[in-house]
């Protein structure tokens, strides 16, 4: 693939524009290099909860996860190009019921927490979602493949699914809502 960066500080943004892959330069507060910003943002985030100690499964699926983050913001960055396949969505689909089997039904809602790495998991999940508006956003005003979408959409469903499953491999209970509970109880 040959070296691709050679230059990291190029000063070109000093205008406040940047260069899409394509070659057009466009403002930095433009819905793609929102949504271009907010994906790498959820890949650093998982690239962050990826340091920690997981369960093999869990750490090989995010890992694939990055990749394809990587594929979607470069079809971000190429306007008109198709680089994340629609079978990359089903994929989730697929991780979601494996994933689901394993835990036990919900019957509360999860509040954040548990033990770090499943924390890091939903801090990554709304980040996620931040990315997911960030795109519909785009999709308003330019044309966005729908795989992308649905990709994001998919992935935040998932990232709360490892996290339950990140506490559950833990041995930490997970942290459930309680209505009407009283100050510090």
């Amino acid at each position: 693939m040959g070296h691709r960066l050679s230059v990291i500080a190029t000063r070109t943004g000093d205008d406040g524009t940047t260069g899409l892959a394509t070659g057009p330069r466009v403002a930095k507060d433009s819905p793609r290099i929102a949504a271009i910003g907010d994906v790498d943002e959820l890949n650093s985030a998982l690239g962050l909860l990826a340091t920690e100690a997981l369960p093999q499964d869990i750490a090989h699926d995010l890992l694939d996860i990055q990749h394809d983050l990587f594929d979607l913001g470069g079809e971000l960055s190429m306007p008109g190009q198709a680089l994340l396949a629609e079978a990359r969505v089903a994929h989730l689909d697929g991780l979601l019921a494996d994933y689901n089997a394993r835990l036990p039904p919900l019957r509360e809602f999860v509040l954040p927490g548990g033990s770090r790495p499943a924390a890091l998991a939903h801090v990554a999940r709304t980040v996620c979602r931040r990315a997911e508006r960030a795109v519909v956003a785009l999709a308003r005003v330019e044309t966005v493949h729908a795989p992308v979408r649905q990709y994001l959409n998919r992935l935040s469903d998932l990232l709360f699914v490892l996290a339950r499953a990140i506490n559950q491999d833990a041995g930490t209970p997970e942290v459930l809502w309680r209505s009407g509970r009283t100050r510090g109880g």
